[in-house]
């Protein structure tokens, strides 16, 4: 079990912020981002001097298009995943949330029957 935290703070401009803490004190965090399991270049742990590190990890362009994208951030001393966070896009989603909100439906109106026949019958 590892004793840093990371904390997302921010989604913006394409690049995900986040702080991680814990940790032995003054010694930077060995984290490492991934996305299919491939290092994200550019991904930056800056310390703010009171024993808290600023994450930031830029969104590679590769990652922008139809499907989920996940990244994971790691702690690269015990190989645990510390966080992760998943970038959704493109028709590939809409035909999944279309999907879903069918479902959704076809459940409220089965509610809706079963309660209505209910109280019909408890009157």
């Amino acid at each position: 079990m590892s004793d840093l935290t990371v904390t997302k703070t921010r989604l913006f401009q394409g690049i995900w912020e986040g702080v991680v803490t814990g940790g032995t004190s003054g010694k930077r965090p060995a984290i490492a981002v991934t996305h299919l399991e491939q290092p994200v270049p550019g991904a930056d742990l800056v310390d703010t001097g009171t024993g808290v590190w600023n994450l930031r990890i830029p969104i590679p362009r590769d990652a922008l298009s139809d499907g989920i994208h996940t990244f994971l951030i790691r702690n690269v001393e015990t190989g645990e995943t510390l966080d992760s966070f998943a970038i959704l896009a493109g028709e590939a989603l809409a035909d999944d949330i279309r999907a879903e909100m069918d479902l959704l439906r076809e459940e409220l109106d089965l509610l809706k029957r079963a309660f209505r026949r209910h109280c019909l019958e408890t009157m």
